[in-house]
This record gives C-alpha cells, structure tokens and sequence, in this order.
C-alpha cells in the first residue's frame, strides 16, 4: 500500500491557476503582475485596461461621466468574465477587492488572491502627480490614502497571501517574493457540513491561525469576537491568532485563559468564561473562538450555547485530537462528577479551521492521544483501517503528510455522519457509532478522576481493543481482529489493554460509570460493537454478566 499523494499545490506540481494581485493604488500591481506573469508563461490583464477597453473612454471619464457605482459595477462584471476564463495574471483596482462579489468569485473559481502591501511612504512617492487616478485629482493623498487604507487593509488581509513590499526594493525583488509564495501555494481543503442553514466548513491545512481573521471574516455576524483558550495554548498560537484577527480588522472584546487540562470541563470554568463574557459586553453578534483542544472547543462552545441563549462560535483545535474529532459536529459540554460529558449542548460552530502547522507544537503524548481518534475513524470506515496500520506510524512522528491525511478523511468522515444524524437520534448506527471504544474509554477516564494520569485519547485506545474483545465475546468478529487492534494501538505508543495502566480498577466502579454513560437507555448497556473494520453496529442488548467477565479477565477486581 502506498501513501496516498498530498493535492498537487502550486506551479510547482504543474497545476495553473489564476492568480489576482490587489492592493493599493501605487502598491505595483501592474508592473509586478507582468513581470510575475511571463515567469509563469501565463497571459497579463490589468482590470482597469480592460475596463477602459470594454467602455472605449479610460476610467476618469467613467468616474466623472457616471459615478463611482456605475465603474464597480462595470469592474465586477469586467473581473467576473476574466476569471471564468483561462488562467491568468490579473491585476485589480485599488477598490475591486472590496466588492464581497468580486472576493467571493475569486473564491469561487479557484483563484489566488495576493495583497501587495506597501507602506505609506511607498504609496506617496508612487501616486504623486499621477492624473490617471481619479480619487487623487484634486485631493490631498495623504488624507485619501489613509482613509482608503483604514477602509480598505482589513478586506485585502481576506487574501490568500500577503507580500509585504518594502520600500527599497524594486518591483524585481517584489516579483521574486511573489513568485515563491505562488510556487508553493494550495489552498486549505474544504469540507462542508451539510446541515442546511446551520451548515458550515471544515478548513484543513497548514498556517490557518496566522490567517484566521481573513478565513474567518465572511461569516462573522459582525466583526468582533471573544477568544477563550487555556494556560499551554495561550503563550503558543494566541499572539499568531490576535494578529491575524487584527489584521482583518476583527475587535477582540476578550480574552479568556483557562488552565490547561480535562478538569477544566467542569461548572466552574464555565461559570468564570460566562462571566468574563458579560463583564466584556458581548453581544448576540459578537462570536466566541475556540482556541486549543478539545477541552476549550467543549468548554467555549457550551458557553457560547448558553450565553445570551446562544452566541455564534468558532473552533479552532490546536490537537489532533480536536482536529480529527471534537471540533467537528456541534457537541459541546462539560463533565460532572457522575460522568464525563454529562451536561452539554448541540450547537454547532460557524466555520472549523483545522491548521496542521500547529501539530508540530504538540507533546508527543498528546499526539498519541489524538491517534486514537484517527484509529477510531479508520475501524468505522474500514479501507481507513488499513492506511492506519500502513501508515500510522507516521502520523504519530510527526509527519505533515501524514497527519494532513489522517485529519483530513476523519474530518470528511464526520462531516457525513453528523450531517445524516446530527443529534444522534437515529434508532440504529447513524451518530452513535463515533462512540466505538468511548463506554469503555469514558468509564476508565472517569474513574482516573481527569487529572491527566489518563488523556481521553489513551482511553479510547483501551476502549477499542476492548470493544474488539467484547464483539469477538459474543461472536460478532474474529479473536484476531482484537489482537489487531491491540496491536496496532500499541504500536504506536497507546495503552493497549487496562493491564497497561499504572492503576488498578474494579468490576463494580467500571459497570456504575457505564451505566451513567449518557447513551445508555432505560439503565441497559449500549456498545458500539464490530465485525470487521468498515462493519460496525450498535447494540443495547448485551448482557452485563459478560461485560463484567471480559473486565475480570482483563484484570479488574470483583
């Protein structure tokens, strides 16, 4: 079996596209845009050549003859033309970009936005005395480009790739940087979540934080937010996120840092969040971002379900563990002293952007953990399975292609499940089914008191060799299939069977946590069970006398 290849990204893997220079005027959209253009052996358009060709007078006749209104609408048309053809190099007018038609077709088409980003002393020596420009006949042009900039920077930094354009440098130097960035440039993958109306994207790829206010902004309410992470995420990404949320001009009305760990699920942390929200003054528009794993995305999200009777949100998962699971599908909550995930909310988020760049910041442990869930994924879907015996490995050291994949298609896995059983309502399978190993995993886990001696992770990946034993128990699957699975989890670093642990357990404390589990029905025990990988079912009739042997065997007293 081979590694499936990564999408081609760029020119470099021989696929054109076309690429959009914007900015403002004087940022050297046209000279670079042609120089950039015959390096990439694609043809050059300027906007405004072609805007002043399409009406047959040049644009300060446009702007004197009929309006501003009456050229933007003439640009749209113009740009929108353009990009349903052939890939090209096309530079925009100053205010194209701002048009949310014009942005949404770049979008739309495949196309690579790049904000030229010049200072405003670069800009002065460029538009100087240049007649050409009609926002300049007349005007001062360091009152027009200030206000052109404070209105305009925060839409460009909605581009895909920003080249700063220093001053000393000519358009040369700037094409060089262009170049680069075009040459290694993909765009984040998009998954959607078909759940009509409240439907949103997966995004997944790497350096998604450092553009989060660019990829964020269209479905913002309104252009403010409040950020809720904790204590080991914070120092890490939170000064990457503020400045890509500052860049697109998004307010940050507050910041909220919890510590770090599962303990922070719990009443109180979401009593401090909830207060530190009112005491900011959000509002119904203001949306609360998730920033770290799935312990904040829980945590943010039921208070973003619960504040003011619901405020929009935004997961951003920093784990693996949160990337591939957590993050995806709308369920949010905290833990009770009876169990884990106990009190809790369906709300889902306005946008996930799962940035695989920030994996490499995580404990290997914590990568191990977030393993589990792909493993998880992979039993459900069953060819999966095999790419994680081949490759998982991989995943686990830390390799970006690797861990691109595996987040990836256990994202597009999910997406689908939730999307046909969103509330995990079905009768039979549907949503319940991303629960193989979690009875199991959540008794152990609660039993450990969530004070870090044991990561969700480690007890889902006791919890699927478990349900491999149980299935095989009763006759659903091979004995192999769960020396499989064992073995596979333990290859990888994971706790393969409760004998692993440094702790012991008893009969009677697992069965109790079990039967508080939330998907229990009528005090029966309900299990995700399986006869082979991509054959998975639930099952509500499995008797507690074998459950309780499979225990005892595996070494648990009583």
């Amino acid at each position: 079996m081979t590694m499936p290849a990564s999408p081609g990204e760029g020119f470099t893997a021989g696929r054109a596209f076309t690429v959009v220079l914007v900015g403002m005027p004087g940022a050297g959209k046209t000279s670079v845009g042609r120089r950039l253009a015959q390096r990439l052996g694609l043809p050059f358009k300027d906007a405004d050549s072609e805007i002043e060709a399409a009406a047959g007078q040049p644009i300060t006749e446009i702007f004197a003859r009929y309006g501003e209104a009456h050229f933007r609408e003439g640009e749209r048309r113009v740009i929108g033309r353009i990009l349903e053809g052939p890939p090209v190099v096309l530079a925009t007018g100053g205010g194209a970009f701002n048009d949310p038609e014009t942005r949404a077709a770049v979008k739309a088409n495949g196309a690579a936005a790049i904000w030229l980003r010049a200072s405003m002393q670069t800009l002065l020596r460029r538009v100087s005395g240049r007649a050409t420009r009609p926002m300049f006949l007349n005007a001062d042009p360091v009152e027009v480009l200030t206000r052109l900039m404070t209105a305009r920077h925060p839409i460009y930094a909605e581009a895909d790739i920003v080249i700063d354009c220093l001053d000393d440098e000519g358009p040369e130097t700037t094409t060089d940087k262009v170049a680069a960035a075009v040459g290694s440039w993909g765009p984040p993958a998009r998954l959607p979540v078909q759940l009509g109306d409240r439907g949103y994207d997966i995004l997944v790829g790497a350096g998604l934080v450092s553009r989060a206010g660019a990829l964020i902004a269209p479905v913002l309410a309104a252009k403010r937010v409040a950020i809720v992470t904790d204590a080991s995420v914070g120092p890490l990404h939170l000064g990457t996120l503020r400045a890509g949320l500052e860049s697109a001009g998004i307010e940050i009305r507050a910041t909220v840092t919890v510590p770090a760990g599962e303990a922070s699920k719990s009443v109180a942390s979401l009593a401090t969040v909830l207060e530190a929200l009112m005491e900011a003054g959000v509002d119904r528009q203001t949306t609360v971002v998730a920033l770290g794993g799935g312990v904040v995305g829980d945590l943010a999200g039921f208070a973003a379900a619960t504040a003011l009777r619901g405020l929009p949100f935004i997961q951003i998962p920093t784990t693996l563990l949160a990337q591939v699971d957590s993050s995806v599908g709308g369920k949010t909550g905290i833990n009770l002293k009876a169990g884990k995930n106990l009190a809790g909310a369906f709300h889902q988020p306005r946008m996930v952007l799962a940035d695989t760049g920030v994996l490499s910041t995580l404990p290997v442990r914590e990568l191990r953990a977030g393993y589990a869930e792909v493993a998880k994924h992979g039993l459900l879907h069953g060819a999966m399975w095999e790419w994680c015996e081949g490759f998982g490995a991989r995943a686990v050291a830390g390799d970006a292609a690797a861990l691109r994949h595996a987040v990836l298609e256990s994202c597009r896995l999910k997406a689908g499940v939730v999307a046909a059983d969103e509330r995990e309502e079905s009768a039979e399978g549907g949503r319940a089914l991303l629960n193989l190993g979690h009875t199991f995993g959540h008794a152990i886990e609660a039993e450990c008191g969530y004070d870090g001696t044991l990561l969700h992770g480690e007890g889902v990946a006791i919890g699927l060799g478990l349900a491999a034993r149980l299935s095989a128990r009763l006759g659903y699957c091979d004995a192999a299939l769960a020396a499989r699975v064992e073995a596979h989890m333990a290859s990888v670093g994971l706790p393969a069977r409760i004998r692993d642990l440094p702790r012991g357990f008893t009969v009677e404390a697992l069965m109790g946590r079990m039967r508080k589990d939330k998907k229990a029905r009528d005090g029966g025990l309900r299990f995700v069970l399986l006869r082979a990988p991509g054959d998975v079912f639930t099952a509500g009739d499995v008797p507690a006398a074998t459950v309780e042997a499979l225990l005892r065997e595996e070494g648990c007293t009583g």
